[in-house]
């Protein structure tokens, strides 16, 4: 009866124990209606660090100055280098043409009233010490002579007519004519010659010529805008996309790039480009147009513009728009300047420029658009 009895409070003990125990688990789960009643606890708001705003680092040009040829900053021990004229063949054949997008300022001229008025480049190098190829090179016409004399340019070309015999004699018509590198490109002769690594330098210690501006160096030669120049609102401005100039022997355009703002080159149907730069385009910042008489020598089709002249008509071109201006050129060694229509010598954006004569019987087949 004892043992019964013990065993009946052991076990009722043990119940009590267990119930105890889940309500204590019980109590210590809130129920939802315990956490509608708790009292909301606002977030702590974490302000955002403050953003410093960097401050515009300034450009190192230590050991550099702008370019007259293009303003922009190239490397000091060429401020006082003068530049080299590069003749350059434009028949279809010479391309493609090596070098051409390391070159300053390029002009296209016609070379001859024959043969579909063919044209021919000049192409202005300040930094010629980096020139691996270039060309191929050809002869050279007195418009050229006169044009590279604006520049004090050293002018290398291979021959040329007898009419430029009484141009090179001018003490200012510094050339070097011939004996450049000749590169087996399985083309016929005359489109084999280049100016290749180490030509110039022997060319300039086996000659009389400085490297640096001589007495005949006009100074600089374009005035370049401190602000990028848009043409926005100029007097007699026009939309400028595309340029077709009236070579009829190969169709040279000028196209412009809305992403680099720049004109590309053309011609042949084909862009220009440089397999010594990765094929790159030919391109331009800036384009000189300028309508030009000439004087035809003989049947053969030799001719000189006449590039010494003053009033004449053309146009700047650039950032896609293009406004009237006139030109003119007081001497041999005179820098051709440009002008707006108050008279105002023009300004120009920095980079490379295109520059062309054309013919003032074609004046009116040039295409802006």
């Amino acid at each position: 009866m004892k043992r019964k009895t013990v065993l009946l409070l052991s076990l009722a003990a043990s119940a009590c124990v267990i119930l105890g125990g889940c309500g204590k688990k019980e109590a210590e789960e809130p129920s939802l209606l315990d956490d509608a009643k708790e009292e909301t606890i606002e977030a702590e708001v974490v302000p955002e660090p403050e953003v410093e705003e960097e401050e515009p680092v300034e450009e190192n040009h230590d050991g550099m100055y702008q370019s007259e040829l293009t303003n922009e900053w190239i490397d000091e021990s060429l401020k006082n280098q003068r530049p080299i004229a590069v003749m350059v063949d434009n028949e279809l054949d010479a391309l493609p043409h090596y070098g051409l997008s390391q070159a300053d300022v390029v002009y296209e001229i016609m070379n001859s009233t024959a043969n579909g008025r063919i044209t021919r480049l000049m192409a202005i190098v300040k930094d010629w010490e980096k020139i691996e190829q270039f060309g191929s090179v050809r002869s050279t016409r007195p418009t050229n002579i006169l044009l590279a004399a604006e520049w004090n340019a050293v002018l290398c070309h291979d021959g040329g007519p007898f009419y430029i015999d009484p141009y090179l004699a001018n003490d200012y018509a510094a050339h070097f004519s011939g004996g450049f590198d000749r590169v087996n490109n399985g083309k016929a002769r005359e489109f084999t010659e280049y100016i290749c690594t180490g030509n110039l330098d022997d060319k300039f210690e086996a000659s009389h010529y400085s490297k640096e501006y001589d007495e005949f160096y006009p100074g600089p030669h374009y005035q370049f805008a401190e602000e990028e120049v848009t043409l926005e609102g100029a007097d007699g401005a026009i939309d400028a996309k595309e340029i077709s100039l009236p070579f009829p022997h190969n169709k040279s355009k000028l196209t412009y790039n809305e992403d680099t703002q720049t004109y590309d080159y053309s011609e042949y149907g084909e862009a220009h480009v440089d397999p010594g730069n990765n094929n790159a385009q030919l391109t331009f910042k800036n384009v000189l147009i300028q309508n030009c008489t000439f004087h035809q020598y003989d049947e053969n089709g030799y001719l000189i513009y006449n590039c010494i002249d003053m009033d004449r008509d053309g146009y700047y071109v650039t950032n896609g728009r293009a406004i009237p201006v006139t030109w003119g050129k007081a001497g041999d060694t005179d820098p051709t300047r440009y002008f707006d229509q108050d008279g105002n010598e023009i300004k120009i954006n920095t980079g490379k420029t295109y520059v062309t004569l054309v013919p003032d019987d074609s004046w009116d087949d040039l295409s802006i658009e």
